[in-house]
């Protein structure tokens, strides 16, 4: 999963190989947002889900959305997106359990490795993530420091998948 914050770096990580993309931009605006996902959307060969905002996934003709823990519930993105993609940024076991038992199709966990997209967070580490992606039965993607080599590591650790922005710039 690539996680970009414009239909440019989407269509960009596509060509250098991935195969999802998160559309990821903090610093715009719900309208701004909205305009990014309608070009990346219809002009993507894989599918995009949108972080946080069930609306613009739904304006957009997006795959799904991922929620981070202080979004709306799993429970009523899924009464708005129906069997689109729902996903949850989550930090913990825990919150790893509840977002499968609400519904969620997979979960993001981390971060792994120090990261400057999560500064201020401590590195879990590979043996969090294993108990993670032990303890769910929908896929777990790890994110935070991830290049190709921690890539191979996580998949190593248990999870179906990672997220990152550098590998994808």
């Amino acid at each position: 999963m690539a996680i970009v914050d414009s239909a440019r770096a989407g269509l960009h990580a596509i060509e250098l190989g991935a195969t999802i993309l998160h559309l990821r931009a903090l610093d715009l605006t719900a309208r701004e947002l909205e305009r990014e996902a309608m070009e990346l959307v219809p002009k993507s060969s894989v599918p995009v889900v949108v972080s946080s905002r069930c609306d613009v996934a739904l304006a957009a003709g997006a795959a799904g959305v991922n929620l981070r823990e202080g979004d709306v519930s799993v429970a009523a993105a899924r009464k708005l997106l129906g069997q689109r993609l729902i996903g949850r940024s989550i930090h913990s076991p825990e919150g790893a359990r509840e977002a499968e038992q609400a519904g969620a199709d997979f979960v993001i966990f981390g971060p792994v490795w120090e990261s400057p997209s999560h500064s201020g967070q401590a590195a879990q580490g590979l043996r969090a993530l294993a108990t993670v992606a032990e303890g769910v039965r929908i896929p777990v993607l790890a994110i935070g420091g991830i290049d190709s080599d921690r890539a191979k590591e996580c998949i190593a650790a248990g999870a179906q998948g990672y997220a990152a922005i550098r590998m994808f710039l």
